[in-house]
């Protein structure tokens, strides 16, 4: 036998070894006791501090200085994708703060904060802002009405659907919303706009929200501008109809009906 044949045997005989030695560690079965059961469920609790900032278009109807006890009704403007940056000229584009520009008077104050480049409207930084105006202005806190265009329109149903005891109604305009339980909403005044050529965002978005509410046991209104793209603010907002709708309704109100 040369010195190559018992090169093979020995090769072979340690292969054999190998594969034996395989089927016998896979086909062990887990004991009791190891890794897999040396494991137990935890829990951590910790605040978290957290900064938000948002620049803001401020408007104080007239006698606002002259009457220091009264408290106002406000109006939360949300605005576009379009207008997010650091330039709050971008903000007075469209909406409220356009008409306030052009020098139409409000009965309530107007506030409409940017959300920065690349943003989204957040609802924590949202419901910051919200606080800090209560804390700063006199606002009567049972008149807070919330509107918004295309991404702001999706912002306001967002925002309310998510804190709905802070409004007395909503209005958002060429928006959508988020895909949730509508029944937080069931019980406020809803009075939602949509052009039927939107490519922007389709007016099947906009329905589609509309019909979770009423689901929910709502009497949301909804209006339909035929021929109307993507700028449905427009007519909109310069409809003073709006307005009076806004402030004909109340937080108070509301919640007694819910009682």
């Amino acid at each position: 036998m040369t010195a190559r044949d018992l090169q093979l045997i020995h090769t072979r005989s340690f292969c054999a070894g190998l594969f034996a030695l395989t089927l016998l560690v896979l086909g062990t079965p887990l004991r009791a006791g190891t890794e897999i059961n040396r494991q137990r469920s935890a829990h951590f609790e910790r605040e978290i501090v957290k900064t938000v900032e948002a620049d803001y278009l401020l408007y104080l109807p007239e006698g606002y200085e002259e009457e220091p006890a009264k408290k106002w009704p406000l109006m939360i403007f949300l605005h576009g994708s379009g207008e997010r940056g650091n330039n709050l000229k971008k903000v007075a584009c469209h909406g409220p703060p356009k008409l306030v520009e052009k020098g139409k008077e409000f009965p309530m104050i107007i506030v409409s904060p940017q959300c920065p480049h690349g943003g989204w409207w957040s609802v924590e930084m949202l419901n910051a802002f919200y606080d800090d105006i209560m804390e700063t202005y006199r606002v009567d806190p049972d008149r807070v009405y919330l509107t918004g265009i295309s991404m702001g329109g999706n912002g306001t149903w967002n925002w309310a659907v998510n804190n709905p005891e802070k409004f007395a109604a909503i209005a958002p305009v060429c928006g959508w919303g988020p895909d949730v339980n509508y029944a937080a909403l069931k019980d406020m005044p809803i009075w939602a706009f949509h052009g039927d050529e939107d490519q922007a965002v389709e007016l099947s978005k906009g329905q589609k929200a509309i019909d979770a509410v009423a689901e929910a046991g709502g009497e949301p209104e909804f209006t339909v501008y035929e021929g109307v793209g993507h700028n449905s603010w427009d007519p909109t907002y310069s409809n003073d109809a709006l307005y009076d709708w806004m402030l004909s309704h109340s937080r108070e109100e509301r919640v007694k009906v819910e009682d």
